[in-house]
């Protein structure tokens, strides 16, 4: 099994995904062109959500251990979205900003220290490590809308992507509550050789590494294409599925991504 990349990696890859988004917005003409992964989102306003995202988790990660979620007060000054801009530099200044940001404080709390998470229901620690681990998926999957919605849409990097399965199934699987259907096996296969079977019960979601009785259902494709996939970036047909096909549907319904 493919394990997290080093701590300083996570970091670096924060960095290099939000630099991607960046890339992909700066090339286009008009950011107000809708965003067909999150129609509800012009180009301007997912890099104003991931730009926000940085910042909260920045202030997460500053505020160590809390019960609650970190009050961030709304970009001021130079930080603030100017209503008339035209031009995409102050937005892209601004991502940049948040990302050093975000990157500051987690280099500044090293791997282990306890902070909020949305995911403390889960078996996944809350702490800053799997906010860098989270941040490296949230990061990834938004460069990749923002590359569909300029018409450059490129695969999540393999690294990226095996960790990210691994990641979406503690922390998405880990916080969707019971099955609402009958219990499953299923099995993940990733082109490059790494698979993840996980039964889903009135329990919720567990990672199977006993072996025993085979899958219900699997699907089959690239890691980056199993990832976008599990995200609902890419429709079911977009990999190879075997088995019942219901519950494979049920799957990709069943964690709310809203």
């Amino acid at each position: 099994m493919t394990q997290t990349p080093p701590f300083e990696d996570l970091l670096a890859l924060i960095e290099d995904r939000s630099a991607a988004l960046r890339s992909s917005v700066a090339g286009s003409p008009d950011l107000e062109v809708r965003v067909p992964s999150c129609p509800d989102w012009s180009l301007r306003e997912l890099v104003e959500h991931v730009t926000e995202v940085h910042r909260f988790w920045a202030a997460a990660v500053a505020a160590g251990p809390s019960e609650k979620p970190p009050a961030v007060a709304p970009a001021v000054g130079p930080a603030a979205v100017s209503a008339d801009e035209t031009q995409s530099t102050g937005l892209l200044a601004r991502s940049a900003a948040a990302t050093e940001e975000l990157v500051a404080a987690l280099r500044a709390a090293g791997p282990a220290v306890d902070c909020w998470t949305w995911w403390g229901d889960s078996d996944v620690p809350a702490n800053s490590g799997t906010v860098a681990r989270h941040q490296v998926q949230e990061a990834a999957v938004h460069a990749f809308d923002a590359q569909l919605a300029t018409g450059t849409p490129l695969p999540v990097p393999e690294v990226v992507a095996l960790d990210g399965i691994a990641e979406f199934i503690g922390v998405s699987h880990g916080t969707a509550g019971p099955w609402p259907h009958e219990p499953a096996r299923i099995g993940l296969h990733a082109a490059e050789g790494e698979s993840w079977t996980i039964d889903v019960t009135e329990s919720g979601s567990r990672l199977v590494t006993d072996g025993g009785r085979d899958a219900d259902a699997s699907l089959h494709g690239s890691a980056s294409e199993l990832l976008l996939t599990l995200h609902g970036r890419l429709p079911l047909d977009a990999v190879r599925s075997e088995g019942d096909h219901t519950i494979l549907e049920n799957l990709l319904n069943w964690p709310d991504l809203s």
